[in-house]
């Protein structure tokens, strides 16, 4: 079916799939139509359907939703998102690390023994 269709079933309209779309919220544009108009299928409008149930359930616009998703993809990102809740307080630091800080505590006392 095509944006229009698709946009009115879903309950939005075709200019926010399409803003949607080029934060990379849609699938990936497999088949279009003639005159190279998008045609979304049964799939698409599932996806679709959970990316507007996600922004509505925590109360986030789609740029928010995308972002998330680039954390998710990006270990880059991640990691800076991470060091940045770490920094704030929002996010504890990963066991791991607690244990590297005891590891090398452990070491410095051993080596001022020697």
């Amino acid at each position: 079916m095509r944006i229009t269709e698709a946009a009115r079933r879903l309950g939005t309209s075709p200019r926010m799939l399409r803003y949607r779309e080029s934060l990379g919220l849609l699938p990936a544009t497999r088949d279009t139509g003639p005159g190279g108009h998008r045609r979304f299928d049964d799939a698409e409008l599932r996806a679709v359907a959970l990316v507007l149930a996600l922004e509505k359930r925590y109360d986030i616009g789609p740029a928010e939703l995308a972002f998330g998703l680039r954390v998710l993809a990006e270990p880059e990102v991640q990691a800076r998102v991470r060091e940045l809740g770490e920094r704030i307080g929002r996010l504890s630091a990963p066991p791991a690390r607690y244990l590297d800080f005891e590891k090398e505590k452990a070491l410095r006392l051993l080596q001022r023994r020697r």
